[in-house]
């Protein structure tokens, strides 16, 4: 009897301790920071980090979250320099205006 006590204070106290267990220390990523590593890494040139964003979402997620920050990066540019969204893509992408 004293030792399934102990065992189960035992279990308490480990539940208490501080240091994250190999579980608890694997991160998880939304797609929108790995759409934001993921292009600030490609900018870099770092194919390490390009690799590892990469692998925190499934393809089609990273896809989306990089379209997603790419419409938001635009929106942003347009507001700054008083242009309209498109003007600034074209600009960005090196094309002639519309």
């Amino acid at each position: 009897m004293f030792g399934s006590v102990r065992k189960s204070f035992g279990r308490f106290l480990g539940s208490l301790r501080a240091e994250p267990t190999a579980r608890e220390s694997k991160r998880t990523h939304n797609l929108f920071e790995a759409a934001a590593v993921y292009i600030a890494a490609c900018a870099e040139d770092d194919q390490d980090q390009i690799d590892e964003a990469a692998t925190w979402v499934s393809p089609e997620a990273l896809s989306f979250g990089v379209s997603e920050l790419a419409c938001r990066a635009v929106i942003a540019l347009a507001r700054e320099r008083d242009e309209s969204p498109q003007t600034v893509a074209r600009s960005l992408l090196g094309l002639p205006a519309a």
